[in-house]
């Protein structure tokens, strides 16, 4: 069984508020509650107009404290932003006020542009580097083990919080492997590498205490409705989105248009179309078909839908769609 999930970075649309942003989080978050997804995790990621999760941690909570069951996590924490002891206990804290249901996701990216990175910590390329030991030490915090040290945090230490290793490339595939860790991987904006990280992490994973076997996640983008044109329409938000990455032009999710004809270049499309190699847009026949597919050529253990469209009830009704997509595969 293939179980699903959701990733949600708090896209902020031209005619929201970051307060209304964050309303419709937690409404995406609820809609995956009662529709059977695994888990609901947030990226964090600065100095972008229309992303509000930069404080990753406070808007677990803030989901955890108004939904019941779904897992709720990072997708990912960026570590080298953060001290690993801090994160130990900011996660140490959710997961005792939200017991079993809080995970951490950990990636080596600054989620942001290299002078934005700069201002959250000056040394942040030398920390990249110290990745690998700042995961063990972080699983030291969390380790009930720890409880003689000199540096101990509390709350954290002994506390139930799953690990995960988030990348784009077989880099990450490479650390996940020797932690023996899970591993997600960002196809939904970097396909590129993930059959080469898959191959090399289910080769080389090395079993422990955490996990018997490998477990892989794959993110994509997935827009569903109840015509391709529609579907296709949805998309230019996203679309406008990727192309402001590339002209770097920092804006607001755009309200779809009916075509994107006279919005980019040849070459722009092309790149744009490059970094969404892994996304589903069409009626509920044709993702299922094009999912079916994917699952066959690059098995996963999960998928995570991103879904990053304008209007909140088209998101919940590709949530919709999509969980029964995924009801029928695991048949």
């Amino acid at each position: 069984m293939v179980k699903y999930s959701f990733l949600d970075l708090a896209y902020v649309t031209e005619d929201a508020t970051i307060a209304e942003t964050f309303d419709k989080t937690l409404e995406s978050a609820k809609c995956a509650e009662l529709l059977g997804f695994e888990r609901f995790w947030l990226a964090e990621h600065h100095n972008m107009d229309g992303v509000a999760s930069s404080a990753t941690s406070i808007l677990i909570g803030f989901v955890a404290a108004n939904t019941k069951t779904i897992r709720v996590g990072s997708g990912g924490l960026m570590l080298p932003n953060h001290s690993p002891l801090v994160v130990a206990e900011q996660f140490g804290t959710l997961a005792t006020l939200y017991p079993n249901r809080i995970d951490l996701g950990l990636g080596r990216a600054p989620g942001t542009d290299q002078l934005t990175a700069s201002y959250i910590r000056p040394d942040f390329y030398e920390n990249a580097q110290n990745f690998p030991k700042n995961v063990s030490l972080l699983q030291q915090f969390l380790s009930s083990n720890n409880r003689n040290s000199k540096v101990r945090a509390i709350p954290g230490e002994g506390v139930d919080i799953p690990i995960w290793i988030l990348g784009s490339s077989t880099e990450s595939s490479v650390l996940a492997a020797s932690f023996g860790l899970p591993y997600a991987f960002a196809s939904h904006f970097a396909p590129g590498q993930i059959k080469a990280a898959f191959n090399f992490y289910k080769e080389n994973f090395q079993v422990n205490d955490v996990l018997e076997k490998p477990y892989n996640l794959a993110c994509i983008n997935v827009i569903v409705a109840d015509s391709l044109q529609e579907a296709q329409k949805l998309a230019t938000s996203f679309y406008m989105m990727f192309l402001g990455i590339i002209r770097n032009e920092r804006k607001k999710m755009q309200p779809p248009i009916d075509s994107m004809d006279n919005v980019w270049s040849v070459n722009e499309e092309a790149m744009v179309r490059q970094m969404l190699t892994c996304s589903f847009i069409g009626t509920k026949e044709i993702v299922k078909r094009e999912l079916t597919n994917f699952l066959e050529k690059i098995p996963c253990s999960e998928l995570m839908m991103s879904c990053p469209v304008y209007d909140l009830e088209a998101r919940k009704l590709s949530m919709t769609y999509f969980s029964e997509i995924m009801a029928e595969i695991n048949e």
